[in-house]
């Protein structure tokens, strides 16, 4: 999947499913300061991912999240992990 379509589907749900204001989103601003999530939130994320994607995100990866850039490269990263197989 192309990093572009990543970016769409992803802002698309983060301003549809958690109310995230599309102009708020920018490539090197904070993710968890700019999405305000709680914990409940980031178990949602989770879902969505999986179900947008096919892939799973667990802890240890939010943990390295810092920005959008990062958020996006993540899941391309496990998407090309996963379609290596």
């Amino acid at each position: 999947m192309e990093k572009d379509k990543i970016i769409t589907i992803v802002n698309d749900f983060l301003v549809n499913e958690f109310e995230v204001d599309r102009d708020d989103i920018a490539d090197d601003a904070n993710l968890k300061e700019t999405l305000g999530l709680d914990s409940l939130d980031y178990i949602d994320m989770v879902v969505i991912i999986e179900s947008n994607f096919g892939v799973k995100l667990g802890e240890a990866d939010f943990k390295q999240i810092v920005t959008f850039t990062d958020f996006y490269d993540t899941i391309e990263q496990k998407i090309s992990e996963k379609t290596a197989l």
